[in-house]
C-alpha cells in the first residue's frame, strides 16, 4: 500500500509529508474528505434529497479515518476498511423508499452515499489523484446527468403515468381518449395504496407508436392534454 501512495502524482507534488501518516497528512486528508463530501452534500441538499450535507460529510469522514487507521496499524487495507464499505452500503440502503405511487425513491442518493464513502476511503489512503478524479466523476453523475437522462426519457416512445380518477367509472373514458390519441396502453394496474381514499388510482404504461411519435414534442405535452379532462383528478409521469 505504501508504494501505491508514494507513486501517486499529486502526492509527489505535495511532498513526502502527504504520503506519510503524520499529523499534517492526517489533517489534510480529513479536510479533503470533508470538503469534497460537503460539495456533493450541498448538491443533494439543494434538490431536497433525504441525505444531505451532514450525511455525506459523516460518511466520507468515517471512511477516511478508517483508511488511515488501517494504514497506521497494518500498513495496508484490512478487514476494518472492508467493514466500513459494507456499513456504508447498509446505511445507504436505508435511504431507499417506496412511495405510495409505486415509485422507488432515493436510489440515486443511496448510490451516491456509497460512492462518497469510497471517495473518502481513497482520500484517507492518500490516493489524491484517484480521489479528485472520482469526486469529479461523482459530481458530474449527480448534477449533470439528470438533465441528459430527462432528455433521453422525453425522446423515448414508452413512459408510465400515475393516474388519479375521480371515479372508477371514468377509466373506460380515459382508455378511449388514449386510443383516439393513437397511444397504445401496455398495462393498467390499480394502486392498492389508495383503496380507501375515494379516488381510483392507477399506474398506466403507455407506448407511442413509432409512426406517430413525431406528432408529440415530449411526454409533458401529452400529460398536460390528459390533465385537462374533467374526470382526471391528478396525473403525472412516473420516474
Amino acid at each position: 500500500m505504501h508504494d501505491a501512495i508514494i507513486i501517486d502524482p499529486l502526492a509527489k507534488i505535495l511532498g513526502a509529508w502527504s504520503y506519510s501518516v503524520g499529523w499534517k497528512a492526517v489533517l489534510f486528508r480529513i479536510f479533503l474528505s470533508v470538503l469534497l463530501a460537503g460539495i456533493i452534500g450541498c448538491e443533494r441538499s439543494s434538490k431536497r434529497h433525504s441525505a444531505g450535507l451532514r450525511t455525506f460529510i459523516l460518511i466520507s469522514l468515517a471512511s477516511a479515518v478508517t483508511a488511515m487507521i488501517d494504514i497506521s496499524i497494518n500498513n495496508n487495507f484490512s478487514m476494518i476498511s472492508a467493514a466500513a464499505v459494507v456499513s456504508v452500503a447498509m446505511i445507504s440502503g436505508n435511504s431507499i423508499l417506496f412511495s405510495s405511487k409505486s415509485q422507488i425513491k432515493g436510489l440515486t442518493t443511496s448510490a451516491g452515499l456509497w460512492a462518497c464513502g469510497i471517495v473518502g476511503l481513497t482520500a484517507g489512503a492518500g490516493l489524491y489523484t484517484i480521489t479528485l478524479i472520482s469526486f469529479l466523476a461523482l459530481l458530474f453523475c449527480l448534477s449533470l446527468l439528470p438533465y441528459i437522462e430527462t432528455l433521453l426519457k422525453d425522446r423515448s416512445n414508452h413512459f408510465e403515468i400515475h393516474l388519479e380518477l375521480k371515479s372508477s367509472e371514468s377509466l373506460q373514458d380515459f382508455v378511449t381518449t388514449l386510443r383516439k390519441l393513437d397511444l397504445k396502453i401496455d398495462d393498467i394496474e390499480l394502486n392498492p395504496a389508495y383503496v380507501n381514499s375515494g379516488l381510483s388510482v392507477y399506474s398506466v404504461s403507455i407506448t407511442i407508436n413509432e409512426s406517430d411519435f413525431k406528432k408529440y414534442k415530449n411526454h409533458r405535452d401529452i400529460i398536460e392534454a390528459l390533465r385537462s379532462l374533467d374526470y382526471v383528478y391528478h396525473i403525472e409521469e412516473m420516474n
